[in-house]
């Protein structure tokens, strides 16, 4: 879990790479779940935008994902489930986040694709706070590329998207992009949501 001179870092530069958030047998038990689900064909193609404006633009974003949740048959999926809750709950103490849950989906991007840069929050809706990634690419070296560029003050930060990576930043705040790969690119990729209205206890 992420210690709190991270948490620090978090707060005060909006965003913190991490190379221990996942275990890597966990991370490797994941990648496996996201490669089967693919080759299963439960993947489909990512959109930008939502409601009216919801739209699939590959030139824009060129992923496919499929959204995760609990199933008894995938122990992984649970198991990163709880780390995840359990850090919402570490960023809700440290942080005063007010965070309620979390949503996540695998993302599998194909050799020469990639995400313009882009917030994540919706302009009409503030739920989103502070956003995820883990990176599921084993043997990944700098010339695959693919990497993950937050746009941050200081200029440009570039993350390899290897097994194990994770980030956190602040969705409202970052810009990022996901640069093209030289071969085919798997993550997950998730929001810490708040609560729409702070409850009274």
């Amino acid at each position: 879990m992420l210690a709190t001179p991270l948490l620090d870092r978090l707060a005060a530069c909006g965003f913190v790479v991490a190379h221990d958030l996942l275990p890597p047998a966990l991370a490797a038990r994941l990648a496996a779940d996201c490669r089967a689900l693919q080759q299963a064909g439960d993947l489909r193609p990512a959109h930008v935008g939502r409601g009216s404006q919801r739209l699939r633009e590959r030139a824009l974003r060129g992923d496919s994902i499929r959204w995760i949740e609990p199933d008894p048959a995938v122990p992984a999926r649970a198991e990163l489930l709880g780390r995840l809750d359990a850090l919402r709950v570490a960023l809700n103490r440290h942080l005063l986040l007010g965070l309620a849950d979390i949503e996540l989906h695998y993302a599998v991007y194909p050799a020469g694709a990639g995400y313009v840069r882009h917030r994540d929050r919706f302009r009409d809706d503030d739920a989103r706070t502070v956003s995820f990634t883990a990176y599921l690419n084993p043997h990944w070296s700098a010339e695959d590329g693919g990497w993950l560029r937050l746009h941050v003050a200081g200029g440009p930060v570039d993350v390899l998207p290897a097994l194990g990576t994770c980030t956190l930043f602040l969705s409202a705040e970052v810009e990022h992009e996901v640069l093209p790969a030289r071969r085919e690119r798997m993550s997950i990729a998730g929001w810490f949501r708040r609560y729409r209205e702070l409850p009274l206890s």
